[in-house]
Formats: C-alpha cells, structure tokens, sequence
C-alpha cells in the first residue's frame, strides 16, 4: 500500500474507532436521568451544562434545518452526473469509479443515519412538534459534514478555474461551519451528538477519499499490465 494511501485509510479508522469509542462512553459515563421525560443522557454534566448556556433558538433550528436540502441537492447533482454518464456510455462500468464510489458512499450515510434512528442512544433535550426523537448522533450534521467536503474533492478533480475552485472550498468550508456551530447552540441536539456526527462523517468521508486514491491507483496499474503484456 502506498504513503498516500495510507494517508486516507489509517485517518479513516481511527475516526471511526473513535466514533465507536465515543458511542460507547456517550451510553456509560455520567449517565443521568437529565433529559426531557426523564430520558436518560450520557455525559450529563456537560451536556445539561452547555445546553443551559446555549438555550434553545427554534428560529436558528428551523433555518439549519431548511439549510439542511443544500447537501442533499449537491447529492442529487452528482446523482444526475452519473446518470449521464449512464445514458451516454451505455454501461455502468464506464461511469467514472469515483462517480460510482460516491453513490455508495451517501447510501452507506443514508444506512448510518436509518441505523440510529432505530437504535436510539440519545433523545432530544427537547420535544420537536410534541414528540421525543432521536439524538445521536446529529442526522443533519451527519449529513452536511459527509456530503459539503465531496463537493470540495470532487471540485479539486473536475474543475479546471482556479477562482471557481476557491469560491466553492470557501461555501463550503463556511456553510459546513454555520451548519455545526448553529445546530450546536440552537438546544435541539447534545453536544455530544454533535461530536458524534463529527467522528463518523469525517471517518467515512476519509475512507471514500482512500477508496478512490485506491482504485486509481489500481486503474493505473492495470493498464501498466496490460499495455506491457502487449509489447
């Protein structure tokens, strides 16, 4: 395996290890009967203390909340680039690999986000519309921190204007942080959901960067083969 391999897998793991480590503390460390209906919140003492100096900003919920369809049209964009390249090859195996590894890629977050929705392992410190949903970890910062750096990757793969590359690294790198910093003190999540989701959208995203330096370098290979096997 290559340095610049390695680079994105080992980044990978130990952002997903850290995830599950975190998941795992979140559910035995100063647990308390701290949270709405007397759910039960890992982290107590932080969370119960950060949510008290933040309060609650509905308005600001509800504008990252509507703010929250800008990753899922940056996925529908790169959906529509696929199925054109679909259409006009005429072969799914002639759609660009890294097109096809990011479909899978937002699949395996759509999988992740559906997960703990099942298996709770926060609620809200509040209700939303009268009802006690799932916390942890954060769906909308999940969503918003795997999709926005894919836009900024591809963008470095595809675009050729240099100034066009910059105006997209910084919305993104600015609309990743109001989303975060936003959900974060608009009192609808823990602060340790927000953490949560950071872990595992920023291990899964590295792991999509590793599958693609990977089967680049695969692709390379075999044409190396292939075209030495000719001569």
């Amino acid at each position: 395996m290559k340095d610049s391999e390695k680079k994105e897998l080992l980044p990978g793991i130990i952002l997903l290890a850290a995830f599950i480590v975190w998941t795992v503390l979140v559910q035995h460390i100063d647990v308390q009967k701290a949270g709405v209906s007397g759910t039960q919140i890992g982290f107590a003492t932080l969370n119960v203390w950060f949510h008290r100096m933040t309060g609650v900003h509905m308005s600001l919920y509800t504008i990252t909340d509507w703010l929250g369809l800008v990753p899922i049209i940056v996925c529908l964009c790169f959906g529509t680039l696929g199925f054109v390249q679909l259409v006009k090859r005429r072969s799914l195996l002639k759609v660009d690999v890294d097109i096809l590894l990011l479909g899978a890629y937002y699949v395996l977050v759509i999988l992740g986000y559906l997960l703990f929705e099942m298996i709770p392992i926060n609620y809200r410190p509040i209700l939303i519309d009268g009802n006690l949903e799932a916390s942890y970890p954060s769906s909308t910062t999940l969503l918003v921190l795997s999709v926005m750096p894919t836009l900024k990757y591809q963008a470095d793969r595809r675009v050729g204007n240099p100034m066009l590359i910059i105006a997209i690294t910084v919305f993104v790198i600015v609309f990743s942080l109001y989303m975060v910093i936003g959900r974060l003190i608009s009192g609808v999540h823990w602060a340790t959901d927000i953490i949560g989701s950071i872990f595992l959208s920023s291990g899964l995203y590295m792991i999509y960067r590793f599958m693609v330096t990977y089967t680049g370098y695969r692709k390379t290979n075999l044409k190396l083969e292939a075209s030495n096997g000719v001569q």
